[in-house]
């Protein structure tokens, strides 16, 4: 928690469940990845948090930005961001988004199909496209395999087919997961796509860029390398696969640059046991997995929780959201420890909830509000 967001959650005391970011902390991230790995260019994830504010920021600060659909693309306009630093990755779009995102400027798209391919061919005719591939995701929290990317072997067919259609075979992206706690992982990936540089090569594609993806982790609830650990590694593969010859590098960080910028500000709703003499309290807030908690979907992202109890005596708890929904369960396995002298009323703070909560959160569901945000 920044000292920022400490003096307004102290002074203003807002409405809980809400979430407060630091546009400072934002800032101060892009600044770290940038030191880290000076050579990538930096396609912010917008997915993570498309704040008005945040992008609005990093604009200033001379980001590119990852779309993932129609309505990211016009965020990102709307603040300010022009059309050639944006970046249409999702591989699944609607024909009639990719001829408004072309028509709005956009001129670089991700595929991974031949399908989508021919898509872009009709609709973005000249731009410039880059085929995910799959890479495996060991040691993300967050996996994102399978339902993204496309075998080498077919990467290699449809980048001669884009060729063919008209359009520029510009480069080859991979993503080894979010939160992703390996660098081995970016150092695997980067020695597939580099053995698919020179089997293009060889059958006349001259591909010249890299997108490395996103997947650099914050800290929740342990220790994860720090970026510059993850920016010695991609650098050190990058050189080791390429050489002098290294193509254009770009990165897609989201929960990096937000990540641990926002805290979220909830309500202890109910504390009970489920016998009198159970050891195990049931702790139940006023934010759950529908009010945007999504990524604790088998307890896979673990939040820090601050308490104005720390410090006394602890025991064990399952913590769940309000909703009537069984499913709205957060941590039941994960061994979390909390004072045993928390009860209704008290607030409490989830550390490092910048990134994708807000977008996560459902609209109404059991008549609950979204959840609000304040960016300082």
């Amino acid at each position: 928690m920044t000292e920022k967001v400490f003096r307004f959650l102290r002074d203003v005391a807002p409405a809980t469940p809400c979430l407060v970011v630091d546009v400072d902390r934002v800032a101060e991230n892009y600044g770290r990845l940038k030191a880290a790995m000076p050579l990538a260019r930096v396609y912010y994830a917008v997915k993570a948090n498309p704040a008005a504010p945040i992008l609005n920021r990093l604009v200033d600060l001379g980001s590119c930005f990852d779309a993932a659909s129609l309505e990211e693309v016009k965020m990102c306009l709307a603040q300010g961001a022009k059309p050639e630093s944006i970046s249409f990755g999702n591989t699944v779009k609607k024909e009639s988004a990719i001829r408004a995102a072309y028509a709005a400027g956009v001129r670089m798209f991700a595929f991974d199909s031949e399908p989508e391919l021919l898509k872009l061919a009709r609709s973005a005719p000249g731009s410039k496209v880059y085929c995910r591939i799959l890479v495996g995701n060991l040691g993300a929290e967050w996996p994102l395999s399978k339902k993204f990317g496309c075998e080498v072997d077919m990467a290699r067919e449809l980048m001669i087919q884009a060729r063919d259609l008209g359009l520029d075979p510009y480069g080859i992206s991979f993503h080894v997961g979010s939160q992703q706690t390996r660098t081995a992982a970016y150092e695997a990936a980067i020695a597939r796509v580099a053995m698919l540089f020179t089997d293009l090569k060889d059958a006349g594609i001259q591909l010249r860029m890299a997108n490395l993806g996103g997947g650099y982790p914050v800290r929740y609830r342990t220790e994860v390398p720090e970026i510059d650990d993850f920016g010695a590694a991609i650098m050190g593969a990058m050189v080791e696969h390429f050489g002098n010859a290294l193509p254009e590098i770009l990165v897609e960080p989201g929960r990096f640059i937000v990540g641990d910028a926002g805290v979220l500000s909830a309500e202890v709703v109910l504390v009970s046991r489920k016998e009198r003499d159970d050891p195990v309290r049931w702790v139940y807030l006023d934010i759950g997995r529908f009010g945007g908690l999504a990524e604790t979907e088998g307890e896979a992202i673990k939040y820090r929780f601050r308490t104005p109890h720390d410090g006394g005596a602890e025991g064990p708890v399952t913590i769940a959201g309000p909703t009537c929904d069984s499913t709205d369960t957060l941590y039941e396995k994960s061994n979390y420890r909390l004072p045993m002298a928390l009860d209704c009323g008290d607030r409490v703070e989830l550390l490092s909830t910048g990134a994708y909560v807000t977008t996560y959160a459902s609209q109404n569901f059991n008549g609950f509000r979204p959840l609000a945000e304040h960016y300082i």
